[in-house]
């Protein structure tokens, strides 16, 4: 048995469910989200929160576009590691190909289209609302790196919750969308490259930890069938 028996029997079968919270307002943000993206002209999305601004917002979001970034999401997941039932083989690979997939992915997708961030794409106009302190970037807007950050790694969270605390996948997302919220409020990037972002950061790691299963016990899943056949 390894560290996940206390888990095996009622998530091997399905690894998604702590998520079921997070999945469900996922999927609502890929149909609202996508029908927004359809329905939005000249940047209408960006420029609406980016001059919605307020000294509190100024204050706040700097410090909630952190939750995607690499070293906060890497320091985070190796604290996961100090859990005594999370010290697996299976487990630590699921963390890396969870988080580390979709980042691969945003980056290539950078490198090749390379679009303008809004400072360059309106060229610096006096009407953009920017927040001192925050670096002055101009180019590989799409897809916004910190949202499929915060999405991947929010997600994985969510992945972890044992039953009774699935409802925190709620807030996990709602934290997520808050870090896509200041990607454009800080005029880092546009609607289409955070909306573009959560969903390669989600997708990604559903789809790696699915197939990677840390839930699933090998020897106990062999011992079930084994009894299953002496039942017979």
């Amino acid at each position: 048995m390894t560290r996940f028996n206390n888990m095996y029997q009622s998530r091997y079968l399905r690894p998604l469910e702590g998520a079921r919270y997070f999945i469900l307002l996922f999927i609502l943000w890929l149909l609202a989200g996508g029908l927004l993206l359809l329905w939005e002209q000249d940047r209408w999305v960006y420029r609406t929160i980016n001059q919605r601004n307020s000294p509190l917002g100024d204050m706040l979001f700097p410090w909630i576009t952190h939750i995607g970034e690499g070293a906060v999401i890497i320091t985070a997941l190796l604290l996961l590691l100090l859990i005594p039932r999370l010290r697996s083989w299976k487990f630590a690979l699921a963390l890396a190909v969870c988080n580390l997939s979709p980042f691969l992915l945003t980056q290539a997708i950078k490198g090749l289209v390379n679009a303008p961030r809004p400072l360059k794409y309106f060229a610096e106009a006096p009407w953009i609302h920017r927040v001192p302190g925050q670096p002055l970037n101009y180019d590989f807007s799409f897809p916004s790196g910190h949202s499929e950050g915060s999405f991947a790694f929010l997600c994985f969270l969510s992945l972890l919750l044992p039953g009774r605390y699935r409802y925190l996948g709620a807030v996990f997302f709602i934290l997520a969308l808050s870090v896509v919220y200041s990607r454009m409020y800080l005029s880092q990037h546009f609607y289409a490259d955070v909306y573009v972002g959560s969903i390669v950061g989600t997708l990604c790691c559903l789809v790696s930890f699915a197939v990677i299963n840390p839930f699933r016990d090998p020897a106990a899943v062999n011992k079930k069938h084994l009894q299953n056949e002496a039942a017979q």
